[in-house]
């Protein structure tokens, strides 16, 4: 462990035993551990590594009457020689949040790793009856999917990584108005990392048979307008939505040539729990527009990075089971419709020990000819430990 790992994780010691002493905060500490045996993640690529991820996490959240706030920081820890050396490792190194400030520390290498420090999120607000406001860096939530959200250019999810979730905050001042009790208008300002602002509108409301938001987005590289709608169908129990983009954005088609780009994007699908503990999701994207692994590669800190798709069409589908209190297990599906269809597959079981310890075992399966989608990539299997207290 580095010095400066060491260091990082004393002071969050410490900072959590002061703020404990105060009634109104909160305080969690994690340790996520993952041993990954992974397969080529770019498509010229013809090896494997074995590796491990480490991420220590604090968290504090404040809350005295209207007023809110929270603030969650992470060590990360990558150990693996072979690794470290390897162009994947240098794109994930080259990734960083698109704010005015940075996020993280600089890379640490010792012999057989490479250790950072970063805030992933810290924020603080205020919220009564009628109003919510937010500001600092934090998560912007729009659309209704449950596999893509074509309409989230802030914080979108990955579907195809290791943690979907877990994505980069925003630096922003996020407002919501509450109109009634089935409606509500937000408004977005984020600054980006070249300083200049990304904005955002929603209105949500009720009709009588679904909710329907509608969302635009505007900077000075994008504009956007999309809409959302979920509800029920009938008493069946089955949940319906779907959600659509329309996105222009500047696109780079070469090193020193760009041009904008404009294309659709949406999502239809449905959910369903079952009394036996089974919930099935099933969803559909279309997207007018396709585009090429260099064209990805070209646009990797693009507003639209996440809207890029190989494939026009993909169906994909997840299965969530409770086996029993302790076991859970889940399966992720998507194919991808293209000159050759490739899949994507990603099955996960959970066991939990205790309020503490948590243990997965999971893969992501990429399966399809040579030089298709998902065939292109090698598949990755792996062990998580999640310890928190």
């Amino acid at each position: 462990m580095t010095a400066e790992l060491l260091m990082f994780r004393k002071f969050v010691l410490f900072v959590s035993v002061l703020c404990a002493l105060h009634a109104d905060f909160d305080y969690t500490i994690s340790n996520t551990n993952f041993t990954i045996s992974q397969g080529a993640s770019l498509p010229f690529e013809n090896r494997e590594y074995i590796y491990n991820y480490d991420r220590f996490r604090f968290r504090g959240d404040y809350v005295q009457e209207k007023f809110y706030g929270s603030v969650i920081a992470d060590a990360v820890n990558y150990l693996g020689h072979d690794f470290i050396q390897s162009t994947g490792y240098t794109l994930i190194k080259n990734q960083e949040s698109d704010t005015p400030f940075k996020t993280q520390t600089s890379y640490s290498n010792y012999h057989e790793g490479e250790a950072y420090a970063k805030l992933y999120r810290a924020y603080a607000g205020y919220e009564d009856e009628e109003n919510r406001v937010t500001f600092g860096l934090q998560n912007i939530t729009m659309g209704v999917g449950r596999i893509w959200t074509p309409s989230n250019l802030f914080n979108p999810r990955n579907t195809y990584a290791f943690e979907p979730d877990e994505v980069y905050g925003v630096a922003a001042l996020n407002y919501t108005r509450y109109i009634d009790d089935t409606s509500h208008l937000t408004a977005v300002v984020s600054q980006k990392k070249d300083k200049s602002y990304k904005y955002a509108a929603r209105y949500k409301g009720f009709l009588e048979f679904a909710d329907i938001a509608v969302n635009t987005i505007y900077s000075d590289n994008t504009r956007m307008i999309a809409y959302e709608l979920e509800g029920n169908l009938a008493d069946t129990g089955v949940e319906l939505r779907s959600e659509g983009a329309y996105i222009k954005s500047e696109f780079k088609t070469s090193l020193i040539q760009k041009e904008d780009k404009e294309f659709f994007q949406g999502i239809v699908g449905a959910d369903y729990g079952f009394e036996n503990g089974l919930t099935l999701t099933g969803e559909a994207l279309y997207s007018s527009e396709s585009f090429s692994y260099e064209e990805l590669l070209l646009n990797l800190d693009s507003e639209i990075s996440s809207n890029l798709n190989f494939s026009k069409f993909y169906m994909g589908t997840t299965l969530n089971y409770s086996v029993n209190i302790f076991l859970d297990a889940s399966l992720v599906y998507i194919e991808s419709f293209n000159e050759h269809n490739s899949r994507f597959i990603s099955p996960t079981l959970s066991y939990t020990l205790n309020d503490y310890n948590t243990f997965v075992l999971g893969a992501l399966i990429h399966a399809g000819p040579s030089g298709s989608e998902f065939g292109s990539f090698g598949n990755s299997y792996y062990l998580k430990y999640l310890l928190s207290f």
